[in-house]
């Protein structure tokens, strides 16, 4: 079975578990899927430094939009967009209490993003790892030559 997208085919990695019912495969692939939006929000909302650095302030305590605005220097309606990209993905939420919309850290805690970033660094270690074997072992054959040349 293959997902078509807008630009290519994708072959459905569902397809390919033949003991599963098939209302399964759906059930698997869309729990897939939403991982994958909840990883794109995170890191979409990671990916700007102000709204990284609005979540280190909310990190020391909560603060109000206006608050956030003045400390970041911007208009209120640039932070209310940074604060509801925030919000989108889980890492703020915010309260209104008469005027003051006051905003604090989310209940998410970047655990699936944490992991997936776990896995690409042991990904890298071990690769490093292997270059690090080839490099010594390169060195250790021009040693050797160079031992030889000189006989």
């Amino acid at each position: 079975m293959t997902l078509r997208t807008r630009q290519h085919e994708v072959k459905d990695p569902s397809a390919e578990i033949p003991c599963m019912p098939s209302p399964m495969r759906r059930i698997l692939n869309r729990m897939v899927q939403y991982t994958r939006a909840r990883l794109d929000a995170s890191f979409a909302a990671l990916s700007v430094a102000t709204r990284r650095g609005v979540l280190e302030q909310l990190g020391r305590s909560d603060a109000s939009i206006t608050d956030l605005a003045e400390r970041f220097h911007m208009t209120l309606t640039g932070m209310k967009k940074h604060v509801g990209v925030l919000e989108q993905a889980g890492l703020v939420t915010t309260e209104k209490v008469g005027r003051v919309r006051t905003c604090k850290l989310g209940p998410r805690r970047l655990e699936e993003e944490t992991d997936w970033i776990e896995r690409y660094r042991q990904l890298w270690d071990a690769r490093f790892d292997e270059l690090d074997k080839v490099v010594e072992e390169l060195k250790r054959k021009e040693k050797i030559d160079g031992r030889n040349k000189r006989e």
